[in-house]
Order: C-alpha cells, then sequence, then structure tokens
C-alpha cells in the first residue's frame, strides 16, 4: 500500500488546455480616403453699398441683419431735385425733336426747289447742315434725358445682390455724399464658399496621384468635400471644390483652395469655422481589423497571427485611416491572414491557443473621426466606396 500510494503521489498533473482565441481573416472592403483640413466660410461676394448720386436720406427702408433680394429698395434719398432735372430733361427732348422735324421739312423743300433751280444749292446744303445740327442736338438731349433718368432712379438704393445686410451706417435726415458715404455691407449666402489652406505635402499627393490616374485634381475636376460645424458629430454639409489657388505660400507652405457649399436656409455664416474632409484617393481595395486587434510597439504596430500549427505569430504592419470603426491595414497583413481579435495582452509568439472562427463586421457608418494635425500626406479618415 505504502509503494503503491508513493507512485500515485508521483504523477504529472495533465497540461493545460490551450487558450480559446477568436480569429477572423481582415475584412476586405473598397475604401475612398479622405483628408481633414480647418477652414471657415466664407462669402463669394460682399459689397460695400454707396450712394450714386448726392442727397439727404429720406426714408430707411431696411432692418438691420434682414436678409434681402437682389434689387429690393433699402434707402432713399430726396428725390425733387432730380426729379426737377428729369422734368427738364424730357422739355429739352421734346425741344430738339420739333427743331429736327422743323429742319427736316426744310431741308426737304429746299431739296424740291433746288431740283426745280428755284433755290440756290448753297441754301440746300445751309440747310443740310441745320438737320445735321438738329439731329446732334436732339441726340446730345436724349443723353442728358437718359443721365437724368439714371440719377432719379438712384435716389433708391435697391440691394446690388441677394444675401444678408449688415447694420445701417446712416439715419433719416443724414446727407450722403456720392460714391462715398457707406450705407451698409451686403454679403452673399447662397451659396456660400468653405475657404481652408493644404500643406504642401498634401498637396504634392494629389499631383502624384493626377499623375498616376488615381484622383483627379480639384483644379479640373468638382471632388466632393464633406463638412462639419463645431457642434457638430457628422459631416452633413456637402460641397464640392471648385478652386486651387496659382501659388504655394512660401512663409506658412500652404495652397489656398475653396469649395462651393449651397445655403438655402441661410443657416451657413460668413467667418463661421468648420472641419472639412475632402476626397483623398480613389478607390481601393483595403482590409479592415479592429483596434483592439493592434499592438503599439514604440514606432511600430503589430498583430497576432494564427500560424498552421495553431501557434501564435506575430507581423509589423503599415496602418491607413479609420472606416466604418474598424482601421484599414495597407500592408504587412494578407486577406488570408487568421488574425487573433482577443486576449492579445495574455498571447505571446510561439504558443499554442485553441482558434474560434469569427467574422469582423462593420462598427459604425462612416462618420469621419477627430481631427488630426495637419503636418502629413496621411489621410485622416477614409469611407467604404461599397456604401456610395
Amino acid at each position: 500500500m505504502l509503494v503503491l500510494l508513493s507512485a500515485c503521489s508521483r504523477e504529472t498533473p495533465p497540461a493545460p488546455l490551450p487558450p480559446a482565441v477568436s480569429v477572423a481573416n481582415p475584412l476586405l472592403k473598397n475604401v475612398v480616403d479622405w483628408d481633414e483640413y480647418i477652414g471657415h466660410f466664407e462669402a463669394p461676394q460682399s459689397v460695400e453699398l454707396r450712394a450714386r448720386v448726392t442727397g439727404q436720406v429720406t426714408q430707411v427702408l431696411l432692418r438691420d441683419g434682414q436678409d434681402v433680394r437682389e434689387g429690393q429698395p433699402l434707402f432713399v434719398l430726396d428725390p425733387q431735385p432730380y426729379k426737377a432735372e428729369l422734368d427738364q430733361a424730357r422739355a429739352a427732348v421734346e425741344s430738339a425733336e420739333a427743331t429736327r422735324e422743323n429742319a427736316i421739312l426744310i431741308e426737304a423743300r429746299s431739296a424740291i426747289l433746288e431740283a426745280k433751280d428755284t433755290v440756290s444749292k448753297e441754301k440746300l446744303e445751309t440747310d443740310q447742315t441745320r438737320l445735321r445740327t438738329a439731329t446732334a442736338a436732339l441726340h446730345s438731349a436724349q443723353a442728358a434725358l437718359e443721365t437724368a433718368e439714371l440719377n432719379y432712379g438712384w435716389t433708391t438704393v435697391r440691394a446690388p445682390i441677394s444675401g444678408r445686410v449688415s447694420s445701417r451706417r446712416v439715419s433719416t435726415g443724414d446727407h450722403v455724399q456720392a460714391g462715398t458715404t457707406m450705407l451698409t455691407t451686403v454679403v452673399s449666402l447662397d451659396p456660400i464658399w468653405f475657404v481652408f489652406d493644404g500643406a504642401e505635402s498634401f498637396y504634392l499627393k494629389y499631383l502624384r496621384q493626377a499623375q498616376q490616374g488615381q484622383r483627379q485634381s480639384s483644379r479640373d475636376f468638382e471632388n466632393p468635400i464633406d463638412i462639419r460645424l463645431s457642434d457638430e458629430t457628422s459631416f452633413s454639409h456637402h460641397g464640392k471644390m471648385v478652386f486651387v489657388d496659382n501659388a504655394i505660400d512660401i512663409d506658412s507652405g500652404t495652397i489656398q483652395a475653396h469649395a462651393v457649399v449651397d445655403n438655402h436656409d441661410h443657416f451657413l455664416t460668413p467667418g463661421m469655422f468648420g472641419r472639412a474632409r475632402l476626397l483623398g484617393s480613389g478607390s481601393y481595395r483595403a482590409m479592415l481589423v479592429p483596434d483592439e486587434a493592434i499592438i503599439t510597439a514604440q514606432a511600430t504596430r503589430e498583430v497576432l497571427v494564427l500560424a498552421r500549427d495553431s501557434t501564435v505569430t506575430k507581423r509589423t504592419v503599415e496602418l491607413g485611416p479609420e472606416v466604418l470603426g474598424l482601421r484599414v491595414v495597407k500592408g504587412g497583413l494578407a486577406p488570408t491572414d487568421l488574425v487573433i481579435l482577443d486576449h492579445i495582452t495574455q498571447l505571446k509568439p510561439g504558443m499554442k491557443v485553441t482558434p474560434h472562427r469569427t467574422a469582423i463586421e462593420p462598427r459604425n457608418a462612416d462618420a469621419g473621426p477627430a481631427m488630426p494635425p495637419v503636418n502629413s500626406p496621411e489621410p485622416s479618415v477614409a469611407t467604404s466606396s461599397d456604401e456610395h
């Protein structure tokens, strides 16, 4: 009995089972990169409204800060002096017309009589000259009438564009000087521009992509741009690129560009800041994995992959932007690899595991992550082109 008990006490305990882990192939999606910028909204048209005639303000027809339409009356200057000039110009035209009609009759009669040798040729030439002079006088009177009509019309100051006015700078009774006195300012609102500066590194990336046929240049093509405001979590405003400047600022190393955005409800206001994402690539096939499956090792990024013998191996990977709540893997991984998704901190290369096959699924819609520093040509966000 003692011998048997001693033998049993020396038996080796059973080895622990390999840890169970979830493994899956990378999710494959067609992806489009987006680059993020900080910019502001700007009015395509901003007009300093000044009177075109001199006079006294008799009516102010606007409310400070109101929306106006093109041609809407905003101010009225005393029209009486210009109405008098208009009436005088009309009378001058009527007089010139009567003089010319009389000259026409005299010239016609002289032409008949000269043909019968009743009057001299010199008399006919004098009457013809008088007709030409009367015609010129009529044209001059008509031009003066047009000027008087313009001046009279300009006594009502109208909105030159549709948009929003600022505060009025004059009040009823003020005397304004033509071309000098500021009345108010008007800015256009629909559409509106989103203006931003792009780093030279981004600009070079776009040029290379255009050369290689991967992405059309915003100089020649209206690339899409999405914008979110400071209190928004999604890119809910949409526009298209219409301008890239012709030179890079040597002091800042940036180039200015702007997009045009519809603003039918006039919600977007000049000077308002926003964050924009601009199409940064053509569509490409990308591998996506969860961020928690990625190990950060100083300057490198790694993932654990299941080997054929069910052991753990380590791969150094090159990462891209976030899309669908997952991370793009640009290099270091194959679509057929089985990525280990859980218990990452408990595993080491060479360790035996018990794999459980699963699938990687998208986690959210393309909302766009936080704004990164604009100092690298790497895209900051991407979207799946399968959903467009």
